[in-house]
Order: C-alpha cells, then structure tokens, then sequence
C-alpha cells in the first residue's frame, strides 16, 4: 500500500471510504451502494423495502435520514481524520415509496479546523428532491492510515 503522502486527494478518499465500508454494517444491512466518493464528496444510493414503509405506505422518516447520514459519514471522512457528527437536521419535502431508488448526495459546504458543514440533497429516481439534510461533523483525534 502506497504511504498516505503519495495518494492523491482522490485516492485518498477512497482508501478512506473502503476502510469505513468494511465496518458499516448499518448501511449495508440497508442495502445501500456507494456510488461516488471524492474529497468532502458521497453518493449512496437505497432502494425502498416493504419493511422500510410506514403506515401511510410511504418510506419511513428514519430511513431517509439514515441515508443522508451514511452519505454525510462518507463525505467528511475523505481526508483520513475519522470524523463523527456532531448535529444534523432533516427537512422532508416529499414521500419517498415502496421500490424508490433513493440517492443522498452530499458536498461540503465548509472545513475549518475540526469542524465541517455538509449539504446532503436526497432524491428519488426520477430527480425529485424528497428531503435537504445538514450535518455538521467534528474531527476526532484518529487517522484511517498511519500518517508519515
């Protein structure tokens, strides 16, 4: 394995994303995919069970906000500093339904010291947004890979 000085940004994030995937048994239990990861950047997707409706038929609050969490963890964990959440908020906007595909899209807003801003937009299929989740991460004094 390469010394985490001769990765590139991008190849550092997904070092960093393969490492947290390994361990994620929440997000792959939900069958949720990865399908992007760059620096301050994730997207994942989910497809909508039956065991994830509510009782108005429709995807259940939760798992919505369970989706934009993993893609707000895979974002702020690109630059090998294991960083947790220390707020987030959820705003619904639309229902999301049985057999939805759903993908959270997450982008930094901003990084400074230990603390992150992260937008996550959560859409169905079709490119409804159904939810805008903010999270705000804190770094903590642990590195993925040794550091030089």
């Amino acid at each position: 394995m390469k010394k985490t000085s001769e990765l590139n940004p991008k190849e550092l994030a997904e070092t960093c994303a393969k490492l947290m995937w390994e361990e994620d048994n929440a997000s792959q239990k939900l069958g949720m995919k990865l399908l992007h990861i760059a620096p301050g950047e994730a997207d994942i997707s989910m497809t909508v069970t039956q065991d994830m409706t509510n009782g108005h038929g429709n995807c259940h609050g939760g798992y919505i906000f369970a989706l934009a969490d993993s893609a707000f963890a895979f974002a702020c964990n690109t630059y090998n500093q294991v960083t947790v959440a220390q707020h987030c908020s959820v705003t619904y906007i639309a229902p999301g339904s049985l057999n939805d595909l759903l993908t959270a899209s997450a982008r930094e807003v901003s990084r400074t010291g230990r603390s992150g801003i992260y937008d996550i937009r959560v859409a169905r299929g079709d490119g409804t947004v159904i939810a805008e989740f903010r999270g705000h991460s804190r770094t903590i004094n642990r590195t993925f890979l040794p550091t030089e």
